[in-house]
Order: C-alpha cells, then structure tokens, then sequence
C-alpha cells in the first residue's frame, strides 16, 4: 500500500511540474517543451524510463548550443528540489548521456549546475535508502569531476599549444585518479542489486571501458616519447604511471565480477584485462638509474637495433599491441551493447589516440 502511494504521489508531482513548466514564458534561459521532456525522463517512476524524451533532451542538444542553458537551468532546477534517489539517479544518467554528445558548448560547462553532493532520499526511511543515497552522491562525484576536466582540457585544446611530455603525464594521472572515483559508484545493499541501478551500471560499464582504454593509449604513447628522448623526471613520473595502471587491472577485474554477480549485462561479456607488462616497468627503472642503452636492448626479440638503425617503426608495433589491447579487444561495438541511447555520435575523445582509433558503442540510451 505504501508503494502504491509513493508511486501515485510521485505521478502527481510530475504531471503538477509538467504543467507549470508548460506555463512558463519562452526566454533564452526558459524552454517550456524542453523543461517538459527533461520532467518526463526523469520521473518519480522507479520502474520504467522514458526513451522517447530523453532522446528529445539529446536532440536539442545537439541541434543548438542555445538549448544548453535551457537545459542546465531545467534541470538543476528538477535536481536541486528533488528528494527522491530516483529521479536523482535519472538526473545523472540524462547529464551523463548530454556529455557523450561531445557538443562544444557542453564541454565548456565546467561543474554540473546542479549539487547532489549530500544528496539524502526522503520519501522511505534511510535504512532502506542509505545505499542509494551513496551510489547517488558517488555517480555525482565522479560527473562532477568529470566536467570539470573536460572543461579545462577542451580550453587548453583551444589555445593550440602542444602539450609537453610531462603535461601529458600529469593528465594521465589525473584520469588514472578518475577511473579510482568511478569505480567507487556502486551498489553497497543487495537491495539494490536490480532495476534503475542494474541500468546505471550498464552504462558505467562503457565509462570504465573509455576512460581506461584512454589511459592505456595514452601511456602507449609517452612510452614513445620517453624512449625517443630518455629523460628521468619523464621516466619516473611515468614510472609511477605505469605501476599505477597495474594496480587497475586487479580493481577492475574485482568490479567486473562484482558486476558479473548482480547481472549487468555489459560485464558479463567475455573480457580479459592483460597485465602490465614487466619490460616497461624495468625499462623505466632503467632511466632512471642510467642504466638502459636503448640501442643494444633485447627484450625477447623486441626493440633491437631497429633504434639503432634510426627506425622506430618496430618499437612503435610493440608498445602499442601491448598497451592497446584493451580498447581493441575489449571495447568493440560487437562485444558490448549499450542499454540507454545517447547520442549519435562516438565515444568521448578527450585524450587523443596516438596509432588507431576504435569508436566505441554510445555511452547512454534513454
């Protein structure tokens, strides 16, 4: 019966902010459809998602950046009043799929306009809510942080200065310290193994596929650099780097089986996460103690006297089919099917892919 209330209650509030949106006068911050849409996909409804209107929200989009504030103010305005985990939860997936339409005007916004930063559902007691709570305010953290890196990294693009080795560095460990906040959105109640949060952490599946198969090309290529021109600041960094993408090959194989157990159905595909491979640690700690002579190395056939040749060719080959393997065999369309429609186009490019680049499947579908 009280399911039953909460459920009535919550239609009640919709249909009342629908119609009042529907009222509101059209200005460059007001979109009466588009408020109405944003309402619609997030609504109190726990057990259903409406398609249709999220696909509208990414539409508009996608068609104007004057729709952009529109949105913003639209849904800040649904989030900050809400005390419902639901429409929270819906909330972060709708901005989630906004970001994976790689609009400019988007990847300029900065923070989230909205905080769910202590964000406590108060329509149940918090004993059955407090999980959540935390996978609302965790999901928060990490889009949050997230825009914010988009932000400054599509400003830096838009100055055209190239990045130094050890810039690039220092963004590889800031994403490494991203992946870490992402793979902290979880469900931590067994209540909550099932329906809205199953979908969300279908989608958060593609995010860790991105964000890591990032991180490993990106390695790919300062590994390219350091061995070009061996510096030991570079290296060490690097080394750091290196060890630390070790560390995330156990932390992911542990969430994929976390994943695997609750029925997400991205995870459940056949997926292998290679290990770091030992050379490069040991290479790098060569650098740094002055000990590697790139022209004579031998590591089993690899990285020979090509170097010594002036070629790069063969040095390029190895590191790349190493540290590439995962967006190649992990990441193809055919392998994992997105549950939620976002946008049309690919997955989100912030870091640039040195040798190939693998379009992964569409991040969210409303």
């Amino acid at each position: 019966m009280m399911k039953l209330w909460r459920r009535t209650a919550g239609a009640i509030k919709d249909r009342n902010s629908i119609w009042l949106a529907t009222l509101s006068p059209r200005t460059p911050y007001r979109h009466p459809d588009l408020e109405a849409a944003i309402i619609r996909a997030t609504s109190h409804d726990g057990a259903k998602i409406d398609y249709a209107n999220a696909r509208r929200v990414f539409q508009w989009i996608r068609t104007s950046p004057v729709y952009l504030k529109p949105l913003a103010l639209g849904l800040s305005s649904r989030m900050e009043k809400t005390r419902s985990w639901v429409v929270a939860l819906k909330g972060l997936m709708l901005i989630h799929g906004v970001f994976c339409c790689q609009i400019p005007s988007v990847q300029r916004m900065g923070r989230l306009p909205f905080d769910l930063s202590s964000f406590e559902d108060a329509h149940s007691n918090s004993s059955k809510t407090w999980g959540y709570n935390a996978f609302v305010r965790s999901y928060y953290a990490y889009l949050d942080q997230k825009s914010s890196l988009i932000s400054s990294e599509a400003k830096n693009a838009k100055k055209g200065l190239k990045p130094l080795l050890l810039d690039e560095l220092i963004k590889l460990q800031t994403w490494q310290s991203m992946l870490d906040m992402l793979l902290q959105v979880r469900p931590l109640d067994e209540d909550m193994k099932g329906g809205l949060v199953l979908e969300a952490m279908n989608n958060l599946i593609f995010e860790i596929f991105d964000v890591y198969s990032q991180i490993c090309n990106g390695i790919a290529q300062v590994l390219l650099n350091i061995y070009e021109t061996p510096a030991k600041p570079e290296a060490s960094l690097a080394l750091q780097v290196v060890k630390k993408a070790a560390t995330h090959v156990e932390d992911l194989t542990q969430y994929f089986e976390i994943c695997r157990e609750m029925g997400v159905l991205n995870a459940s595909q056949s997926l292998k996460l290679e290990k770091i491979p030992e050379e490069d640690i040991k290479d790098l700690e060569k650098i740094i103690n002055g000990s590697l002579n790139l022209k004579g190395k031998d590591n089993g056939g690899e990285m020979r006297s090509e170097l010594g040749n002036g070629s790069k060719r063969g040095l390029k080959t190895v590191i790349t089919d190493k540290w590439e393997r995962f967006d190649a065999d992990c990441c193809s369309s055919t392998t994992l099917q997105a549950p939620f429609a976002s946008c049309s186009s690919s997955h989100l490019s912030l870091v640039s892919k040195p040798v190939h680049k693998q379009d992964l499947p569409d991040l969210i579908t409303f």
